[in-house]
């Protein structure tokens, strides 16, 4: 079982945070604009962790040179299932430097935009206090 995976799975926050690059990217299904650094990545994945219910990856996909994954799940947000995809790249050290969500239906993205816009003001303030304390962590 791949570390990402296997960290997500345990609810292992420490181990998914120290998986990711300083300069990670992380592109919502949710949002326009994609989210540059760790401090924010983190935030973000510790509220994803908060809103998403029985959670669990089904199917890992990897390239033969371990740089590129997609790891497919399924989660509940609001009382709506939902079906996303984990695509990840891995930079040359192994950590996380581009990590795209998508999700579906339309019906579980929006409650999933609903739930996480609940959980914003929180992960700013989290990426905030990270960034201030000179780690990802908060």
């Amino acid at each position: 079982m791949h570390p990402f995976r296997k960290a997500v799975e345990d609810r292992d926050i420490a181990a998914i945070e120290a998986l990711l690059a300083d300069d990670v990217v992380f592109t919502s299904p949710v949002a326009f604009t994609p989210y540059p650094g760790k401090p924010i990545t983190a935030a973000i994945l510790r509220a994803v962790m908060r809103v998403f219910e029985d959670f669990r990856y089904v199917r890992e996909i990897a390239d033969q040179g371990g740089r590129d994954h997609a790891f497919v799940f399924e989660a509940t947000v609001a009382g709506k299932r939902l079906t996303g995809c984990d695509f990840l790249h891995f930079d040359d050290d192994g950590r996380i430097d581009d990590f795209t969500v998508m999700v579906r239906p339309l019906s579980a993205a929006t409650a999933l935009a609903e739930a996480m816009g609940a959980q914003f003001e929180r992960i700013k303030s989290e990426a905030a206090a990270a960034i201030a304390s000179g780690s990802a962590g908060a």
